[in-house]
């Protein structure tokens, strides 16, 4: 699995939040193994516009969309409960 460059904007959501650590510990996993249970990747509603979200914190998600086979683009990070 690859992923296309963060943007400038989630980079600098994730040093203000301070989840640099931790985002890359997940997209470590997420890299490896997609499906890796500590992440609880899922598909998102609604079903058609094909988003999806991996956890970085119990918090804290990553949504990302598939560009192309084995290519992700991470969209969005932000607080799974606001």
């Amino acid at each position: 699995m690859e992923a296309l460059p963060l943007s400038k904007r989630l980079i600098a959501y994730l040093e203000k939040h301070q989840l640099g650590k931790v985002f890359q510990k997940q997209f470590d996993f997420f890299l490896d193994n997609p499906f890796h249970p500590s992440l609880h990747t899922e598909s998102l509603e609604p079903k058609h516009l094909h988003l999806y979200s991996f956890r970085i914190t119990r918090s804290y998600r990553a949504i990302f969309i598939y560009r192309s086979e084995g290519l992700i683009e991470i969209i969005d990070v932000n607080n799974h409960y606001h």
